[in-house]
């Protein structure tokens, strides 16, 4: 039996992407379709301007629309940028009945409870991840449910945002024309979409090289341990290219794109390029090697950037199934090899293929577009879990979207509300 359509929008730096999805008989995700488009008003993973971002969005979701037959009314986005924290958090709880099992509530109210801790000044809990569970100061408890215990103490990995970098992605939203399902945050969709149950038990690291950050998550006994934003990806080793072959930023996107290696050892001096001159003017020849070493001094400042969060972590020994690189800069030549020299930890790229139907474009096994289908995966995880609490299956219309009957003003308040708890004004 098919899912429900659930759609995921990337909302990055270079690039905007769209995603209608559903879960096949086979529990593979049947792209329906997809839409992509330039970011135009996103930098460094940050809304800097709302109208261009909603034109980029209308762009994108209505190509993904059109390619899929259905009308899109609600999407599932990603959420980053340098702004992202996150905090390591102990706590505690009696409870008043001892004799009686640990339940599934139980845990969900002491997880719900952490959200309502200080935080800096416009700041806000996006997401609160249980880690290990003490009962009555037996440690390393991954589930207790069903267990009698006084007192349970957990360690908490908490995710933390700006309110106004989450009000300005909902606004964008709202302006699109669109309603947002959930807000998650990318690097945990990048990982649902390449890492398997198995990496993640064993100890893996995700990072997404996008196009204005890198975002690393740490993950080991199955469970999440560290995340972080770099704020550095694509773009700048394009600003990098364009200043240090003297040309324009299109042809420094375009020989990143088809000649950029991450080592300049593996190509040769004679190998030369040639860059069509402005007006009139002569060619410019450009060797490989030199375009690999300007892309090799910025990559390797990114990688040893993500391995002092590895460091950081105190799992690096740990952490037996390595790196896994995915985004759109895990599709630079060589970049498997220069991350595993710098860190010495293995390394793969991830493709989100394993979740794909079979019958799905080659396009969409790239690891550029591994997020947006990490959205669509948590988006069908939670529509899951949602239906079963209302007991009721929502389904795409093919009318045409109709006007809100709440005032959008009062509609985001009231998500904003749900999402982030009480105190937005």
């Amino acid at each position: 039996m098919q899912s429900e359509i659930v759609v995921g929008l990337d909302i990055g730096t270079t690039k905007i992407a769209a995603i209608a999805g559903r879960r096949n008989e086979f529990g593979k995700i049947e792209v329906l379709g997809y839409g992509h488009t330039e970011s135009i008003g996103v930098r460094r993973g940050v809304i800097t301007n709302i109208e261009n971002t909603v034109n980029s969005i209308q762009t994108a979701v209505r190509e993904a629309q059109e390619n899929s037959k259905v009308t899109i009314r609600t999407v599932n986005v990603g959420i980053a940028g340098q702004h992202i924290r996150s905090i390591q958090h102990r706590a505690s709880t009696i409870r008043n009945n001892p004799d009686i099992e640990i339940s599934q509530e139980d845990i969900e109210n002491f997880t719900s409870s952490i959200y309502n801790i200080a935080m800096n000044p416009g700041e806000k809990i996006i997401d609160v991840l249980p880690q290990e569970f003490i009962i009555d100061g037996e440690g390393g408890v991954k589930d207790p449910k069903g267990m009698l215990g006084h007192q349970i103490a957990a360690s908490f990995h908490i995710v933390t945002a700006q309110t106004s970098a989450a009000q300005n992605i909902m606004k964008c939203i709202e302006k699109s024309g669109y309603n947002l399902e959930h807000m998650i945050l990318q690097p945990l969709a990048s990982a649902e979409a390449v890492l398997s149950s198995d990496e993640k038990e064993a100890g893996v690291v995700l990072v997404d090289i996008g196009g204005g950050t890198t975002d690393v998550a740490v993950f080991l006994d199955g469970i999440i341990r560290h995340t972080a934003v770099i704020p550095f990806g694509g773009e700048i080793i394009t600003e990098d290219i364009k200043e240090g072959c003297s040309i324009i930023k299109k042809h420094a996107e375009d020989l990143k794109v088809k000649f950029g290696s991450a080592l300049a050892s593996e190509n040769r001096a004679e190998e030369i390029v040639a860059i069509p001159g402005l007006r009139g003017r002569a060619p410019k020849e450009i060797t490989l090697k030199n375009l690999a070493r300007i892309i090799q001094a910025r990559m390797e400042e990114i990688i040893e950037a993500v391995y002092h969060e590895i460091r950081s972590t105190g799992l690096e020994k740990r952490l037996i199934a390595g790196i896994v690189l995915t985004g759109g800069g895990a599709m630079l030549k060589h970049i498997e090899q220069l991350t595993q020299f710098v860190t010495g930890m293995d390394t793969r790229i991830g493709y989100p293929n394993e979740h794909l139907a079979s019958n799905a474009a080659a396009e969409m096994t790239s690891p550029m577009y591994a997020t947006a289908l990490g959205l669509v995966l948590i988006g069908m995880q939670r529509a899951d879990i949602s239906q079963i609490k209302k007991g009721t299956t929502r389904t795409e219309s093919s009318e045409a979207p109709k006007a809100p009957s709440v005032p959008k003003q009062k509609k985001m308040q009231e998500w904003l509300d749900r999402f982030f708890g009480d105190g937005i004004s």
